[in-house]
């Protein structure tokens, strides 16, 4: 079977993906405090580029013809996230800690998959994993920007 590795990765980002917008959407629903009117929708923003990236890699996979998990129970089955109720008074930096922790998750999952991709020779998920991948890191060096900290990208 053609590009098994890639697949897989693929569709573990899609369980992924689906699941840290699910988190990164109940951050959005509890948050309160300093900055809300500014960061409530800067995670309208957040959402819709994971949403982008799990449709990209979702038709990606199709073109490969891999199945992409559609459903709520395939996700929860295969995601690595982990899930706990939204919680009330949680401080803005912890939320977006919640969120980074996603965020370097998915850097390494797409470091993975962009090995995985190029070994198979399957240079088209290659390089939306590499697209991805750079705009994950993004994400990472802002949210971690606004909680005064610095990207440690590499760590």
């Amino acid at each position: 079977m053609k590009y098994t590795k890639t697949k897989e990765i693929l569709n573990q980002a899609v369980a992924d993906l689906t699941q840290l917008i699910m988190i990164t959407r109940q951050q959005h629903w509890y948050m309160r405090g300093p900055n809300f009117l500014k960061l409530h929708p800067y995670l309208d923003d957040v959402m819709d580029e994971l949403d982008e990236q799990r449709d990209l890699i979702s038709e990606r996979l199709i073109t490969i013809d891999g199945s992409p998990y559609s459903s709520l129970s395939e996700v929860l089955k295969h995601t690595k996230l982990e899930d706990k109720p939204g919680e009330w008074g949680i401080s803005t930096k912890d939320r977006f800690k919640t969120i980074i922790a996603g965020y370097r998750y998915l850097d390494k999952l797409y470091e993975e998959g962009i090995k995985a991709s190029d070994e198979e020779g399957d240079y088209g998920s290659n390089d939306i994993l590499t697209s991805c991948h750079t705009d994950i890191e993004k994400r990472i060096w802002m949210m971690q920007a606004e909680i005064n900290e610095a990207p440690e990208i590499d760590k």
